[in-house]
Protein backbone atom coordinates (compact mmCIF):
# COMPACT_ATOMS: atom_id res chain seq x y z
CA UNK A 1 0.00 0.00 0.00
CA UNK A 2 2.72 2.36 0.82
CA UNK A 3 4.24 1.70 -2.98
CA UNK A 4 0.58 3.07 -4.21
CA UNK A 5 0.40 6.17 -2.14
CA UNK A 6 3.49 7.49 -3.38
CA UNK A 7 3.06 6.48 -6.97
CA UNK A 8 -0.32 8.35 -7.10
CA UNK A 9 0.65 10.87 -4.77
CA UNK A 10 3.79 11.98 -6.57
CA UNK A 11 1.71 11.69 -10.18
CA UNK A 12 -0.93 13.95 -8.21
CA UNK A 13 1.98 16.32 -7.04
CA UNK A 14 3.22 16.16 -10.68
CA UNK A 15 0.18 16.61 -12.13
CA UNK A 16 -1.35 19.53 -9.71
CA UNK A 17 1.30 21.07 -7.98
CA UNK A 18 3.02 20.19 -4.75
CA UNK A 19 1.15 22.50 -2.77
CA UNK A 20 -2.09 22.67 -3.91
CA UNK A 21 -2.72 18.88 -3.45
CA UNK A 22 -3.90 17.85 -0.08
CA UNK A 23 -3.65 14.72 2.27
CA UNK A 24 -7.27 14.79 1.61
CA UNK A 25 -7.14 14.75 -1.99
CA UNK A 26 -4.61 11.94 -2.24
CA UNK A 27 -6.99 9.56 0.09
CA UNK A 28 -10.09 10.41 -2.13
CA UNK A 29 -8.05 9.67 -5.17
CA UNK A 30 -7.15 6.09 -3.90
CA UNK A 31 -10.99 5.96 -2.27
CA UNK A 32 -8.69 4.99 0.95
CA UNK A 33 -9.12 7.15 4.78
CA UNK A 34 -6.53 10.05 5.57
CA UNK A 35 -5.70 7.47 8.54
CA UNK A 36 -4.14 4.92 5.85
CA UNK A 37 -2.27 8.10 4.18
CA UNK A 38 -0.84 8.77 7.87
CA UNK A 39 -0.38 5.31 9.01
CA UNK A 40 3.28 5.15 6.47
CA UNK A 41 3.52 9.28 6.40
CA UNK A 42 3.86 11.34 9.11
CA UNK A 43 3.07 14.50 7.15
CA UNK A 44 3.34 15.88 3.24
CA UNK A 45 6.65 16.54 3.55
CA UNK A 46 7.91 13.22 4.42
CA UNK A 47 5.20 11.67 1.83
CA UNK A 48 7.05 14.21 -0.95
CA UNK A 49 10.22 13.36 0.03
CA UNK A 50 9.92 9.41 -0.23
CA UNK A 51 8.18 10.21 -3.65
CA UNK A 52 11.16 12.15 -4.57
CA UNK A 53 13.52 9.43 -3.42
CA UNK A 54 11.69 6.84 -5.50
CA UNK A 55 11.32 9.47 -8.30
CA UNK A 56 15.18 9.68 -8.27
CA UNK A 57 16.04 6.42 -8.27
CA UNK A 58 13.69 5.73 -11.03
CA UNK A 59 15.63 8.79 -12.88
CA UNK A 60 19.20 7.23 -12.25
CA UNK A 61 17.61 4.06 -13.59
CA UNK A 62 16.44 4.96 -16.56
CA UNK A 63 20.01 7.38 -17.46
CA UNK A 64 21.92 3.82 -16.79
CA UNK A 65 20.01 1.98 -19.17
CA UNK A 66 20.21 4.68 -21.85
CA UNK A 67 23.79 5.21 -21.57
CA UNK A 68 24.42 1.22 -21.46
CA UNK A 69 22.31 1.44 -25.38
CA UNK A 70 22.42 4.60 -26.73
CA UNK A 71 24.64 3.74 -30.45
CA UNK A 72 26.78 7.33 -29.57
CA UNK A 73 27.41 10.36 -27.12
CA UNK A 74 25.39 12.82 -28.94
CA UNK A 75 22.08 10.12 -29.66
CA UNK A 76 22.65 9.15 -25.82
CA UNK A 77 21.73 13.13 -24.65
CA UNK A 78 18.30 13.16 -26.92
CA UNK A 79 17.18 9.64 -25.54
CA UNK A 80 17.65 10.99 -21.94
CA UNK A 81 16.31 14.34 -22.73
CA UNK A 82 13.43 12.29 -24.05
CA UNK A 83 12.76 10.26 -21.42
CA UNK A 84 12.34 13.82 -18.92
CA UNK A 85 9.97 14.56 -21.21
CA UNK A 86 8.10 11.29 -21.31
CA UNK A 87 8.56 11.63 -16.88
CA UNK A 88 6.73 14.89 -16.89
CA UNK A 89 4.70 15.22 -19.60
CA UNK A 90 1.47 15.46 -16.90
CA UNK A 91 3.57 18.65 -15.14
CA UNK A 92 2.18 21.76 -15.56
CA UNK A 93 4.72 23.90 -13.64
CA UNK A 94 8.32 22.66 -13.59
CA UNK A 95 8.87 20.29 -10.38
CA UNK A 96 12.28 21.99 -9.39
CA UNK A 97 10.83 25.31 -9.40
CA UNK A 98 7.97 24.37 -7.02
CA UNK A 99 9.78 23.02 -4.75
CA UNK A 100 12.63 25.77 -4.54
CA UNK A 101 9.52 27.73 -3.88
CA UNK A 102 7.31 25.80 -1.58
CA UNK A 103 9.61 23.12 0.28
CA UNK A 104 13.13 24.66 0.49
CA UNK A 105 14.68 22.19 2.62
CA UNK A 106 13.17 18.69 0.31
CA UNK A 107 14.66 21.08 -3.14
CA UNK A 108 18.09 21.52 -1.20
CA UNK A 109 18.03 17.25 -0.83
CA UNK A 110 17.09 16.82 -4.15
CA UNK A 111 19.85 19.23 -5.65
CA UNK A 112 22.25 17.31 -4.06
CA UNK A 113 21.11 14.20 -5.45
CA UNK A 114 20.65 15.22 -8.89
CA UNK A 115 23.89 16.99 -8.40
CA UNK A 116 26.10 13.53 -8.10
CA UNK A 117 24.03 11.91 -11.16
CA UNK A 118 24.03 14.57 -13.87
CA UNK A 119 27.62 15.29 -13.44
CA UNK A 120 28.66 12.11 -13.55
CA UNK A 121 26.24 11.34 -16.49
CA UNK A 122 28.01 14.65 -17.93
CA UNK A 123 31.07 13.55 -17.55
CA UNK A 124 30.77 10.38 -18.84
CA UNK A 125 29.13 11.36 -22.20
CA UNK A 126 31.43 13.88 -22.84
CA UNK A 127 34.44 11.62 -22.68
CA UNK A 128 32.13 8.78 -24.48
CA UNK A 129 32.01 11.64 -27.40
CA UNK A 130 35.98 11.97 -27.15
CA UNK A 131 36.36 8.54 -27.96
CA UNK A 132 34.20 8.85 -30.66
CA UNK A 133 35.23 11.39 -32.48
CA UNK A 134 31.98 13.50 -31.65
CA UNK A 135 33.43 15.72 -29.19
CA UNK A 136 36.57 17.42 -29.99
CA UNK A 137 39.41 16.32 -28.03
CA UNK A 138 40.86 19.80 -26.68
CA UNK A 139 38.02 20.77 -24.71
CA UNK A 140 38.23 20.97 -20.86
CA UNK A 141 36.60 18.60 -19.49
CA UNK A 142 34.65 19.54 -16.13
CA UNK A 143 34.46 22.82 -17.14
CA UNK A 144 31.80 21.80 -19.92
CA UNK A 145 30.42 19.36 -16.91
CA UNK A 146 29.89 22.90 -15.01
CA UNK A 147 28.93 25.09 -17.90
CA UNK A 148 25.89 22.40 -18.97
CA UNK A 149 24.85 21.35 -15.45
CA UNK A 150 24.49 25.20 -14.41
CA UNK A 151 22.54 25.56 -17.77
CA UNK A 152 20.02 22.81 -17.26
CA UNK A 153 19.20 23.17 -13.37
CA UNK A 154 19.15 26.98 -14.18
CA UNK A 155 16.13 26.34 -16.85
CA UNK A 156 14.45 24.10 -14.17
CA UNK A 157 14.75 26.23 -10.97
CA UNK A 158 13.74 29.77 -12.76
CA UNK A 159 11.29 28.37 -15.13
CA UNK A 160 7.40 28.13 -14.08
CA UNK A 161 5.80 25.95 -16.88
CA UNK A 162 7.26 22.34 -17.91
CA UNK A 163 6.68 23.24 -21.53
CA UNK A 164 8.68 26.30 -21.27
CA UNK A 165 11.71 24.42 -19.68
CA UNK A 166 11.34 21.58 -21.98
CA UNK A 167 11.69 24.16 -24.89
CA UNK A 168 15.04 25.82 -23.15
CA UNK A 169 16.15 22.47 -22.60
CA UNK A 170 16.24 21.56 -26.03
CA UNK A 171 17.68 24.50 -26.87
CA UNK A 172 20.21 24.01 -24.09
CA UNK A 173 21.39 20.58 -25.22
CA UNK A 174 21.54 21.35 -29.09
CA UNK A 175 23.94 24.94 -27.87
CA UNK A 176 26.05 22.86 -25.62
CA UNK A 177 26.82 19.96 -28.15
CA UNK A 178 27.70 22.87 -30.83
CA UNK A 179 29.94 24.12 -28.46
CA UNK A 180 31.81 20.70 -27.99
CA UNK A 181 31.12 19.14 -31.64
CA UNK A 182 33.64 18.11 -33.93
CA UNK A 183 32.68 18.13 -37.93
CA UNK A 184 31.12 14.82 -37.76
CA UNK A 185 29.61 15.66 -34.07
CA UNK A 186 27.69 18.42 -35.77
CA UNK A 187 26.00 16.17 -38.91
CA UNK A 188 24.86 13.52 -35.94
CA UNK A 189 23.70 16.67 -34.29
CA UNK A 190 21.49 17.39 -36.88
CA UNK A 191 20.53 14.15 -37.68
CA UNK A 192 19.24 14.17 -34.29
CA UNK A 193 17.39 17.74 -34.54
CA UNK A 194 15.63 16.01 -37.75
CA UNK A 195 14.14 12.48 -35.93
CA UNK A 196 12.98 14.76 -33.08
CA UNK A 197 11.05 17.51 -35.90
CA UNK A 198 13.21 20.51 -34.49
Amino acid sequence: MKDKIISKATEMFLKLGFKSVTMDDIACEMCISKKTIYKFFTNKEVLIEEGNNVFHEKINNGMNEIMANSKNAIQENFNIRNMFVEMFKVADKSPLYQLKKHYPTIYEKVITQETEVCTECFRQNILKGIDQGLYRKDIEVESYVKFYYTLIFSINETTVLEKDASKLELQALEYHTRAIATPEGIKELEKQLINHNI
